[in-house]
């Protein structure tokens, strides 16, 4: 048996966990035996203080299942004593050790192709194939033995004309993994119906995307040149792209279903309609979703940031109406999240962190953060080496939840654990609760060397 690190082994193993088990016991360490055949756990009883080693091993779709355990000891060691007898029994007949016996169907493979070379989406065919994404590619595989295709189309969409969107749902599912929910599949709609030991909630996902031609082509978004030309982008043009995949969700009435009455149910949305967009367009959504501006001035050495509420939003021919929390049925809607970091750079950074992928690869995160000076005006300015030994990073990292002033089924912050939480105050003011480290946006560089 030897020792890995906790992400690896969350990466791995993190979706086999049940709603409850972070708070009956507390993980203490992490091992591996035959080359992850077998995983090893060994867990403190919170209530007691005793130790046991759990023995996880691939069942017959490759998902990681609790197969065996040790008895509890007063020690870890005394527990990790008792652990290799039972990983010997497991892989001695591992082929019937590991069944469960409630296996149906084959596992799921997101990456062999289903469809024609040709028909590939660029980027899918881009992490398929490229050394430099391969953290990223060995972190989906052992995720995607767990994700369950209640749409059908899954893996055919995610390899051609979905890329991003079906990319942005295994971001939410990794999150949601990570803050320790449970999925219930039974139906299709919303995307995510999640329970953890704080409660449950409903997440429908959505994505901002590119614009097209009637003939096809790309429509090129406004140039960012000038202070005036973000303004209008953050101001205008963004409130107006948000405000279709929202009103459109809002539209679907979820709230009525069986599976979401009574719950809290939150709209997450990506903006992917250029290359690297979300770093910019993160400013837009509060101002889309409350209807209001924030200007801001420096009065000797203070910050003071005047709220302004504003109706529309123009961009030549079009005009939408703003605060989308106001809006007939979106009392319904708790909250709305985002998160500019969730791209497929996040995927290759945790696999990096994790240990997967080719051992060239070096990546280097730039970009920018919230900043500890409370009358500071401009954000923080990062640059971190994620090949570091003192590199971290999290799946909630960097995720935005606004929270929806008028909601009939409030969601309460500590079920998305480690995001920031905004709110609005009668006065218009926004209130932010940050965690310790809040990235806005960054962008990831990759290189190969020996």
């Amino acid at each position: 048996m030897q020792d890995i690190k906790q992400v690896r082994f969350e990466a791995l193993a993190a979706y086999c966990r049940q709603p409850g088990a972070r708070i009956a016991a507390e993980e203490v360490r992490w091992l591996e035996a035959y080359d992850e055949e077998v995983l090893i756990v060994v867990i403190r009883d919170v209530t007691d203080g005793d130790y046991s080693a759990m023995l996880l091993a691939r069942d017959l779709k490759e998902r990681y299942r609790w197969v065996e355990m040790t008895k509890f000891f007063e020690t870890v060691d005394e527990a990790l004593a008792a652990a290799p007898e039972l990983v010997e029994k497991i892989h001695a007949d591992f082929g019937s050790q590991r069944a469960q016996g409630d296996e149906k169907g084959r596992p799921i493979e997101f990456f062999t192709p289903v469809v024609a070379t040709e028909k590939l989406n660029r980027d899918f065919a881009t992490i398929s194939s490229l050394e430099g994404y391969s953290p990223a590619l060995e972190l989906m595989k052992p995720m995607m033995r767990w994700y369950e295709d209640a749409d059908g189309n899954f893996v055919e969409q995610f390899q051609t004309t979905g890329f991003d969107a079906r990319l942005w749902e295994l971001y939410l599912f990794a999150a949601l993994v990570e803050a320790g929910y449970i999925f219930d599949k039974t139906f299709a709609m919303p995307d995510f119906c999640a329970q953890s030991a704080f409660g449950q909630l409903c997440i429908e996902a959505t994505t901002v995307n590119p614009s097209r031609t009637p003939s096809g082509e790309l429509v090129q978004p406004p140039p960012l040149d000038t202070k005036e030309q973000i303004e209008a982008f953050q101001r205008q043009y963004m409130p107006i792209r948000y405000a279709g995949p929202l009103t459109t969700k809002l539209g679907k009435a979820y709230w009525e279903k069986e599976n979401v009455k009574g719950r809290p149910l939150v709209f997450a949305i990506q903006d992917f309609h250029a290359p690297n967009s979300m770093v910019m367009s993160r400013t837009a959504l509060p101002i889309y979703l409350y209807g209001m501006v924030w200007d801001w001035q420096n009065a000797e050495g203070e910050l003071v940031i005047s709220p302004k509420k504003i109706e529309t939003h123009v961009w030549g021919q079009k005009t939408v109406a703003s605060g989308f929390f106001a809006f007939p049925g979106a009392e319904n809607i708790s909250a709305v999240i985002s998160n500019a970091s969730a791209t497929i750079s996040k995927f290759n950074r945790m696999g990096v962190l994790a240990g997967f992928g080719s051992k060239r690869v070096h990546m280097i995160r730039e970009g920018t953060a919230a900043n500890p000076e409370p009358n500071s005006e401009s954000p923080a300015i990062f640059v971190h080496d994620v090949n570091s030994p003192c590199y971290s990073e999290t799946w909630i990292e960097g995720m935005d939840v606004f929270h929806n002033p008028n909601a009939t089924h409030p969601l309460d912050p500590v079920m998305l654990p480690g995001a920031a939480h905004h709110s609005l105050r009668e006065d218009g003011q926004l209130v932010s609760r940050l965690p310790e480290w809040q990235p806005f946006g960054s962008v990831t560089r990759i290189s190969i060397g020996d």
